[in-house]
């Protein structure tokens, strides 16, 4: 699987308050968008 590097702009306060519940939970946070992005596709699909 190919992966793209991106350059997102987003709120500060919740970027680290997201960053800091991935990191208590063991997630990745750049996983996560990738896992929002497929689910959103799924839905568009239906």
């Amino acid at each position: 699987m190919d992966t793209k590097n991106i350059t997102l702009k987003v709120n500060s306060d919740l970027y680290d308050k997201y960053r800091e519940f991935c990191k208590k939970k063991g997630l990745i946070v750049s996983r996560q968008f990738e896992i929002i992005m497929e689910e959103q596709l799924k839905k568009e699909k239906k």
